[in-house]
């Protein structure tokens, strides 16, 4: 008998189409809408495998309900709704797919900066509401300048690199914040300087948060981390939802304590704070980070690949919990 393996959100056809000449797949292509935990702990009581995305928690309640799971692969570089400890002490494999969607999330990161600098959401709106009736203005919907700007970054990964690489092509003054600070040699050849927290807040022009979520991280920027930022500063995360207070955010917004945000993550989302709504000055968009076919497809094989590892029998190259490895399941 095929291994028989779990597909918990829609994806592309032709993966699953591969899938299905090597296991016994259940999928979800139809409906594509998040199971509840006791949902998917009924689906997986027979699975070897799973693929799931970050709206599928995977916590030891679902996880005692799969005596015969083997691997979790997460089709995500985030991880935080999968329960590492739990699966480690069950010998169940978790991985994620890092290193294929960091470009592309770079230049979701670059497209919210931009659109809330230069007020580009805005401005559509205004204009779309049919208020541009008469023609030029000195001063209709100033933005800010990017060019030879200061570019903040917290955390300095993958992602972070990445952004830090495109600054250059405008001039930029980069200083960025890291668990760990980088090697010298990435520093110089990104033009990048090392900085606290607290530096990094008061003399960032453009805060770009980049590092992943985790209980520490949990509301990294709030009121206070917000109060020392410029009054023109533009905050863009394209991280996580929850390392910002979403509600400090909104007061320091509508009270143009800083200048303007750009966000594709939110705190519990698909749901979001309403105070989002009323404001002008924020692009929003819908957890698109990685949101183009050739990488969404690239994260899928990665994914894929992983899976594959995993219930052959092989170490799977993106395992984010080497220490299940020894107790794995067999």
């Amino acid at each position: 008998m095929k291994p028989r393996i779990l597909i918990t959100r829609a994806t592309f056809d032709e993966v699953v189409a591969r899938l299905r000449g090597r296991y016994d797949v259940e999928d979800n292509q139809n409906d594509d809408s998040p199971w509840s935990g006791d949902e998917l702990r009924r689906r997986l009581a027979d699975k070897e495998g799973v693929l799931t995305t970050g709206s599928d928690r995977i916590d030891a309640a679902v996880l005692d309900g799969a005596p015969r799971l083997k691997a979790v692969c997460n089709n995500a570089v985030g991880y935080n709704n999968i329960d590492l400890a739990a699966c480690s002490e069950r010998g169940i494999l978790a991985t994620n797919t890092p290193g294929v969607l960091d470009e592309t999330t770079a230049d979701t990161a670059w497209a919210l900066l931009m659109a809330a600098a230069r007020r580009i959401t805005e401005a559509e709106r205004w204009l779309r509401a049919g208020n541009w009736k008469e023609g030029w203005k000195h001063d209709r919907l100033l933005g800010q300048d990017v060019h030879h700007a200061t570019l903040g970054i917290i955390g300095m990964g993958r992602i972070g690199q990445a952004i830090a690489r495109r600054a250059k092509g405008f001039s930029m003054r980069v200083l960025y914040h890291n668990r760990n600070r980088v090697p010298k040699a990435v520093e110089k050849a990104l033009g990048a300087k090392y900085a606290s927290l607290e530096n990094i807040l008061k003399e960032s022009d453009f805060l770009s948060l980049n590092l992943p979520y985790s209980p520490e991280a949990r509301h990294l920027i709030g009121a206070a981390q917000l109060a020392k930022m410029k009054p023109t500063a533009v905050i863009v995360n394209a991280a996580r939802g929850g390392i910002v207070d979403d509600a400090a955010l909104v007061q320091a917004l509508k009270e143009r304590r800083i200048a303007a945000a750009g966000l594709d993550v939110f705190e519990g989302e698909p749901k979001l704070n309403p105070g989002f709504l009323e404001l002008d000055n924020l692009a929003l968009v819908p957890h698109i980070g990685s949101a183009t076919r050739a990488t969404r497809l690239a994260m899928a094989a990665l994914a894929t690949k992983n899976l594959t590892a995993a219930l052959s029998g092989r170490r799977p190259p993106n395992l984010l919990n080497p220490e299940a490895w020894p107790k794995r399941r067999r």
